[in-house]
């Protein structure tokens, strides 16, 4: 294990948490629990940046009369967040671990008070070995004012951490050269800030209740992440021990460092 690294920022999109009946998939997140306690017991803590509420909603509610796409979402993110959490908390239980939920929106990471009461929450749970769940507030967030999509609040949640390393984990294995289903496609690797990578990248058409970014997104988050000086990965949140495999240097995923 890399004895450097001491806090990691995880996000998981809802791609890599649900099947294609987008059904929430309970043995993915036992996996992503377990990586985050063996991670615990060598002394990384890993803050996890979590989707899947308005899935989690859509799941109980089904079908709504709700006609605004807007309402819509919150009252799918307001039914299915605690849904999330209540699967989260059992299972880091089973670990013998805690957890807690951290609902932010893009104001919160405003320079002055509202940025250092988000310091203040993280530190104090992070002291505690209470591992933080972040999702953005969707409830209450305004769509002119909504973060991009769950990879700029991992990334504002590193920065903010300064953290070692940020991991978004996707439904595919990284960057590749062309579609990931082309057999004349290769997988990049490394990626460094300056190189033009985003040729490659293919757009996508989302779902209602689908996470809101694509590998276009990802790219922008990562490379900026990368930026600062906290080397980032874009990995396959699918693949047994993914996290684990990141923190001991193992090659997976896409690799984005500062030039």
């Amino acid at each position: 294990m890399n004895r450097e690294i001491k806090r990691v920022v995880v996000k998981v999109g809802t791609n890599v948490l649900t099947n294609k009946d987008n059904r929430i998939l309970g043995p993915v997140l036992r996996e992503l629990v377990r990586q985050i306690a063996v991670l615990y017991e060598e002394d990384i803590m890993v803050v996890l940046v979590s989707s899947g509420s308005a899935i989690a909603g859509m799941e109980v509610l089904g079908d709504t009369d709700i006609k605004d796409k807007s309402v819509r979402r919150q009252v799918y993110s307001a039914v299915g967040q605690p849904r999330m959490m209540r699967h989260y908390y059992s299972i880091f239980h089973d670990y013998g671990m805690r957890c807690a939920q951290i609902l932010a929106t893009k104001r919160d990471f405003d320079p002055g008070k509202h940025r250092q009461n988000m310091i203040n929450c993280y530190e104090g749970l992070l002291s505690e070995g209470v591992i933080p769940i972040a999702n953005e507030d969707d409830a209450v967030s305004l769509s002119m004012s909504m973060f991009s999509d769950n990879d700029e609040l991992a990334s504002l949640v590193a920065e903010l951490l300064d953290a070692d390393r940020l991991i978004i984990l996707s439904d595919t294995d990284g960057l590749f050269t062309g579609h990931p289903d082309d057999i004349n496609s290769r997988m990049i690797h490394e990626v460094k800030t300056h190189h033009n990578v985003e040729k490659y990248v293919q757009a996508s058409i989302k779902k209602e209740g689908e996470g809101r970014g694509g590998m276009a997104s990802k790219l922008k988050i990562a490379k900026g992440t990368a930026n600062k000086d906290i080397p980032t990965y874009i990995a396959n949140g699918k693949r047994e021990n993914v996290i684990i495999d990141i923190i001991n240097n193992k090659e997976v995923g896409t690799k984005f460092i500062s030039a």
